[in-house]
Parts: C-alpha cells; sequence; structure tokens
C-alpha cells in the first residue's frame, strides 16, 4: 500500500500542508473515461512516543513502522483505499502527542492501513462490520472496540490490552503479552493462541471462548452459555461457565473450575491445587501417574477408576451421595498411564465437587 506506484497514464500530485503530506492521484488531460477512486495516501512527521486515535467503519490494519526505511520512528503513514477516501480526516495533535484517523463516511467495503512507530499506543474503535487488524505492536496502552467486525491480534507486546466486541469475533495469533482484558458479547467467540502475562480476564455470553496457551499469574475465564475449551494452562486458573462445558488438556498449578449445568473434563499434570464443581453435569479429572495428592470427591455417584491407585481411602454416604477421601495417588504404575477419577451427577439436589490438594512437599515425585 504504501509503495510507489507507477504512474503511467495519471500524473501523481503531492500537497504539503502542516507538517503533512497527502498524495493522490491526479486524471492527465489524456484521459477518458471513468476511473475508481485511487488509494488516498498521507505521511505525517511525529514524536516517536504516542497515540494513534481511530475511528472507521471499515477495515483497519496497524503495523509498525518500516525502522530501516524510519530509522528516527517518527512518521505516521496513512493509506486508504475505499470510497470517499477523500473525505478521511487525519490530523497530528503535536501537544497531544495524538494521530487522529476518523471518518463515518468511508465505504464499509473498503480499508485504511496504517503505519505507526512501534511504541505509539492504540485506541481503537470500529463501527458496523469494520475489521481491526493489530500485528507486532509494543505499546503501554492498547484499546479496541468494535460491533460487528473482527479483531484480530497477532503478536502483541502491552502493558494494559482491552478488547470489546458487541458482536464480532476476536482472535489472538501468535503471543500476547501483557495485563489483558478481552469481553466478547452476544454469540462472539474468542479464539486464542497463546497470552503471556500477570493478569488476564477473558469473558463471552454465548460463544465458545478458546485457548491453547496460558502462561499467567492470575487468569479469569468465563461464559454465560459458550463452551470453555483451553490447552495447557500455567499459574492460578479460575474458570466459570453457567451452561457451556470446560475442557482444559492440562494444568500446571491452581485451578478453579465451575459450572452449572454443564460437564468438566480436566487432566492434571502438575498440582497446585484443583477444585471443580458442576452442579447438573459431570466431572472426569485425569491426572499423571506420577501425581501426588490429597483428595476428596463428593457426588450422587463417585467412580474411581481401578487404575487409580491411593491409600487411606475413606467413604461417607449420605442422603444426597457419597464422599471419599484419600491421602494420595501412589506410583506403582507406569508414568505411561493415565490415571482416571470419573463423578457422575444424577440428581440435581447434590453438586459436584473434586478437590484435589498437592501434598507436604508441593511437587510430584
Amino acid at each position: 500500500m504504501f509503495a510507489p506506484r507507477s504512474a503511467g497514464a495519471l500524473g501523481q500530485l503531492r500537497v504539503w500542508a502542516g507538517g503533512a503530506c497527502r498524495a493522490r492521484r491526479a486524471r492527465s488531460s489524456g484521459s477518458a473515461g471513468s476511473e475508481p477512486e485511487a488509494p488516498a495516501e498521507w505521511a505525517l512527521r511525529v514524536s516517536p512516543f504516542g497515540r494513534l486515535r481511530a475511528r472507521l467503519p471499515c477495515r483497519l490494519a496497524v503495523r509498525p513502522l518500516d525502522p530501516l526505511a524510519y530509522p528516527d520512528g517518527d512518521r505516521v503513514l496513512v493509506a486508504a483505499s475505499a470510497a470517499g477516501a477523500s473525505g478521511l480526516r487525519v490530523a497530528y495533535d503535536e501537544a497531544l502527542r495524538e494521530v487522529a484517523v476518523l471518518s463515518d463516511s468511508l465505504d464499509p467495503r473498503g480499508s485504511v492501513e496504517v503505519a505507526a512507530p512501534l511504541h505509539f499506543d492504540l485506541n481503537i474503535k470500529s463501527s458496523g462490520s469494520g475489521c481491526v487488524k493489530v500485528q507486532n505492536f509494543e505499546c503501554d496502552n492498547c484499546k479496541i472496540e468494535t460491533e460487528q467486525g473482527t479483531s484480530i491480534l497477532q503478536s502483541l507486546k502491552s502493558q494494559k490490552l482491552h478488547v470489546q466486541t458487541k458482536g464480532g469475533k476476536v482472535i489472538c495469533l501468535g503471543t500476547i503479552y501483557g495485563n489483558i482484558d478481552i469481553h466478547a458479547s452476544d454469540k462472539s467467540t474468542v479464539t486464542i493462541d497463546k497470552l503471556q502475562g500477570s493478569s488476564v480476564s477473558v469473558s463471552t455470553e454465548d460463544g465458545l471462548l478458546k485457548a491453547k496457551y496460558l502462561y499467567t499469574d492470575s487468569s479469569f475465564l468465563s461464559s454465560a452459555a459458550g463452551d470453555i475449551t483451553l490447552g495447557s494452562v500455567h499459574g492460578d486458573i479460575t474458570l466459570h461457565s453457567k451452561m457451556g462445558n470446560i475442557t482444559v488438556d492440562s494444568s500446571s498449578g491452581c485451578l478453579t473450575a465451575s459450572t452449572q449445568q454443564g460437564a468438566v473434563d480436566v487432566y492434571v499434570s502438575q498440582l497446585g491445587k484443583v477444585d471443580l464443581k458442576a452442579h447438573k453435569g459431570s466431572i472426569v479429572v485425569k491426572v499423571a501417574s506420577s501425581l501426588q495428592a490429597h483428595l476428596q470427591l463428593s457426588g450422587k455417584e463417585v467412580d474411581v477408576n481401578s487404575e487409580v491407585h491411593v491409600q487411606e481411602m475413606a467413604e461417607a454416604r449420605k442422603e444426597n451421595g457419597v464422599i471419599i477421601t484419600a491421602q494420595r495417588f501412589c506410583h506403582q504404575m507406569s508414568r505411561k498411564i493415565t490415571k482416571h477419577l470419573k463423578i457422575k451427577q444424577k440428581m440435581i439436589v447434590c453438586p459436584f465437587s473434586a478437590i484435589l490438594e498437592d501434598s507436604l512437599t508441593g511437587q510430584p515425585e
């Protein structure tokens, strides 16, 4: 988009004003017939540390400025390919150190591309079906809001990242670093490759929440009616879904998971404290053969797989179900064998509860 174009039958006119260069094609006198509106381009001299504020109804892509072409990192380049691009307002406020890219009249099928200094903060809001993509950026604050458009974040680092959508998808590619807050309303889905940071909060209403990797000090993930599907999670993780299922392929650390009407399926590879609850569904707990823990299971029906060897098991039957406690898992089986703890719920009156706590050593043997 920012590469020089061959003029051909068209000339090129550059207009300089207030430190900004706006380039547009001018029709030569010999041309005939209608031509599609050419992309409009701006180049603004800016401070390397500032903010981009964008309000657009179309697709927006933001990437870092090429450090080889602009070693001082003091430019913002804007290119618009859309009907009505001449109405796009692009301006730099030197006092606020803010670049504004604003329009409510661009064709929603068009696009705007911005190349900004690597450490620019981002404040982006799209309307309608406008999508937003931010890639390879590092900033203190990044705020993205969409209505029905998709938000794509790729290899992003931010001290504070906030993403909100009313009906679009949120897609995180590569690794996203920082303190992260993502909220997706209605049937919006959130899919994540890898999140890494101190504090993470992700929520959906009726859409799927899926993450391959979480490496965080503290995470809270929730969904009102959607499923929560996680791969490998590390740290202090809290999961809650009212209507959906919860699945964790591998948990290392402390895990709390609860659901009102869904099922819980968790594999525990390393243990801190694991607390699982399901009021109307089932709970399946799978543990590594090397894991040792204190165990407490309660439900209307509790089924402990015969391959799970425990010591000092005690069973107490009550009116609404059974409670099983044991001191720890033995390590008599091969490490290649996965051990299963399965609990089934048949009555609404007694919710499930499965609690695992690490032994005194706090580590698996």
